[in-house]
């Protein structure tokens, strides 16, 4: 009899597919939330299942239950554990233990992909196209290169599995892969798939609105609270907001926080771990405990939401060679623009820092990370030039010659187009 005893998400029941596939009625199996493994572990070590092989998968279990399933083993259990997070990594030093975090060719695994794999060569299980397939789109989901790679089937695969259940989910699977042929979702499928991209985009518009930053150690982050779709949440928020470490999402309700990152060099497992969480570079968690309430929700509760950077614009555009003007809720505002080829000024509040940046993006980071800033609408940066231009005719000053002489030279040239001013 095989036992498998994998995660309740798509890489986890991905597993089950396969294993329903390769070992039909002579498995059984088990999903299981993070914490709710090592129950499921503890209860089959007490029966003393030696006969009985032990799959554990998109999962790693204590301390405790890894020194017991060791000695489970030495006895003459069969145990084989195979995941793909780095804070996995040490079941390597075990016999019994298959963790791997990324192929040769650089791609990353998936619980899912390991598992068919190690099926594969083991020859317990039969492959196909369809099959094959269905393994890449959910490895592809599970490690975030759908995004990258354009791949919404992957993206629309993982939402099939949130809409129904799970046991619909494996039998739709199983009959797709069963049936043959390039990999596809029928009719009802697509009609509650174009329902469900209606609902998360007006999900993640309206969270886009309630979203806060602040600084957690040494990263900023953005936090919002939610209850859904923290994947495709995390990523357009990360996406719109690429100053931002990471995003941390906040399920009060649940107890739970979900990290996501677009950042190839900022790893949201090491954040997670801390409040002993965990999971990938890119994409982890934790539960709610006591010190990341304080640090996630009591400490930011009185910081007000970002605002979003006007898009609409003709004439403040960002990276423009006539400047770009942010603004922040203190009324401060950021004037970037260039000097010569890879110098790039802040001025706050007219008067200019006194480092320059050797890109528009990395002034834009600064501005934003340390000050919350938003591009302000075309009326106020036209507005805001005529000021001071008036001021430096009224006032001559030799405070910011450059400045200055670049803001003159910017609204002439406004004034010679015959762009309309406020009054």
């Amino acid at each position: 009899m095989y036992r498998l005893y994998s995660h309740n998400d798509l890489d986890g029941v991905g597993c089950g597919i396969i294993a329903k596939i390769a070992f039909g009625e002579n498995v059984e199996i088990r999903y299981n939330s993070v914490a709710g493994l090592d129950f499921q572990v503890e209860r089959f070590l007490e029966k003393g299942r030696k006969e009985d092989c032990l799959f554990i998968t998109d999962l790693s279990v204590n301390e405790q239950n890894e020194q017991r399933l060791d000695e489970h083993v030495k006895k003459g259990g069969k145990v084989r554990l195979i995941d793909h997070h780095k804070t996995a990594l040490h079941f390597n030093r075990y016999d019994w233990g298959l963790v791997q975090v990324e192929y040769e060719d650089g791609r990353l695994a998936s619980a899912t992909s390991l598992f068919y794999e190690y099926l594969t060569q083991h020859k317990l299980i039969e492959t196909s196209e369809t099959l094959s397939e269905f393994v890449e789109l959910v490895r592809q989901y599970d490690t975030w290169e759908w995004d990258r790679n354009e791949n919404t089937k992957a993206k629309r695969l993982n939402d099939l599995f949130f809409m129904i259940s799970i046991d619909e989910f494996e039998e739709r699977m199983i009959q797709k892969i069963a049936v043959g042929g390039p990999f596809s979702f029928d009719e009802f499928e697509q009609k509650i798939l174009d329902m469900e991209d209606s609902k998360i985009e007006r999900y993640i518009r309206r969270k886009r609105r309630e979203m806060v930053q602040t600084f957690i150690g040494d990263h900023c982050a953005g936090i919002v609270h939610a209850e859904s779709y923290h994947s495709e949440l995390g990523n357009e928020l990360g996406k719109d907001n690429t100053h931002l470490d990471y995003i941390a999402i906040i399920n009060v309700g649940g107890k739970k926080i979900s990290l996501r990152t677009i950042h190839d060099d900022m790893d949201v497992s090491a954040v997670a771990q801390q409040f002993g969480g965990g999971g990938h570079a890119k994409a982890s968690g934790c539960s709610l405990t006591e010190e990341a309430y304080q640090l996630y929700v009591a400490g930011p509760f009185h910081i007000e939401p970002m605002r979003a950077d006007a898009f609409k614009n003709v004439h403040n555009c960002k990276g423009s060679r006539h400047g770009s003007l942010y603004e922040n809720r203190q009324e401060d505002t950021f004037f970037i623009y260039p000097l010569g080829e890879d110098k790039w000024v802040i001025e706050e509040n007219g008067t200019k820092r006194s480092k320059p940046f050797s890109s528009f993006e990395e002034a834009e980071r600064f501005v934003k990370r340390n000050h919350a800033a938003w591009l302000v609408r075309d009326e106020v940066f036209i507005a805001y030039l005529k000021e001071h231009t008036l001021l430096m005719k009224a006032v001559p000053t030799e405070q910011d010659d450059e400045g200055s002489a670049f803001i003159l030279s910017v609204y002439n040239g406004y004034e010679g187009e015959s762009v309309t001013l406020p009054h």
